[in-house]
């Protein structure tokens, strides 16, 4: 009887408790949720006005996109120590789980911290910024966006290549966009009965008829080797980042023409066959 007793006691002095207990909780979790839901939101809205500041002001688009993600993640974290605060966690406490998992994380993120540290290299010595062609880690591309663990490259085939910043920051870089101007190096080999001295006029001729090639520095042609079938002519030229490459593909396509027209030969790999 008296165990019957004592169960019906702690039955009761359960549901007591869970009374008492069941409105803070619940009062907890919806201010918690309207917390995170309403966090978001201000989040959300701070992003759209810091990218609108940076639009207004006119900064580096590298500059821009690294601090909008650093901004937006910080945030994150914050409304969810405000989270958890509110469901009871006390700041203490939480200060001490936040602590030890960022040690553990920090252990297990390392290729990510050197990620982000490669980030702020990158902005602070400025080997290239958004829109800059550039070849790294075996990729050529336009660079699109610089965040604090990756950069991303539009490459020739339109596809978008991820980058650790890690990587970048520590290995070799090619910016070709680091000088306003760049030097064309073009081989073409003719045969040895053609003639030379017709062969380096027609290709500066080319170049002197070019508005995209630079006039100064001046083009050059020089007769960079005699190989086992063709003399090899090795023609140089300048011009600016942008029509780089519109002048080179002309270039090619002249010399050909203008080379056939001429009766120069241009040799190839021939194969004799002998019926014995």
């Amino acid at each position: 009887m008296n165990i019957l007793n004592d169960y019906e006691d702690n039955i009761t002095k359960a549901q007591e408790w869970a009374w008492e207990i069941l409105p803070g909780l619940a009062t907890s979790l919806v201010t918690a949720a309207l917390i995170f839901v309403v966090g978001l939101w201000i989040i959300r809205l701070i992003n759209r006005m810091v990218k609108k500041f940076f639009r207004k002001a006119e900064y580096d688009p590298s500059l821009e996109s690294f601090l909008m993600s650093f901004i937006s993640i910080g945030l994150k974290i914050m409304l969810f120590v405000l989270v958890i605060t509110q469901l009871g966690v006390q700041s203490s406490s939480l200060v001490a789980i936040i602590g030890a998992a960022g040690l553990a994380i920090g252990l297990a993120l390392q290729g990510s911290l050197a990620n982000f540290a490669g980030g702020v290299l990158i902005l602070v010595f400025k080997p290239f910024k958004v829109g800059d062609f550039i070849s790294a880690q075996g990729v050529d591309g336009t660079v699109k966006e610089i965040t604090i663990f990756t950069t991303k490259l539009s490459t020739f085939g339109n596809q978008i290549a991820i980058v650790p910043n890690g990587q970048l920051s520590n290995n070799n870089i090619i910016n070709y966009n680091a000088q306003n101007t760049r030097r064309d190096k073009i081989a073409v080999g003719i045969g040895y009965g053609s003639n030379i001295k017709l062969a380096k006029e027609i290709l500066l001729e080319i170049c002197a008829e070019n508005e995209n090639i630079l006039k100064d520095p001046a083009p050059e042609v020089y007769v960079a080797e005699l190989g086992d079938s063709s003399v090899n002519l090795s023609l140089r030229f300048w011009a600016e980042n942008e029509v780089f490459w519109a002048a080179h593909f002309h270039v090619m396509e002249e010399l050909k023409n203008r080379f056939d027209a001429a009766g120069i030969e241009i040799p190839f790999p021939q194969r004799v066959i002998h019926q014995s």
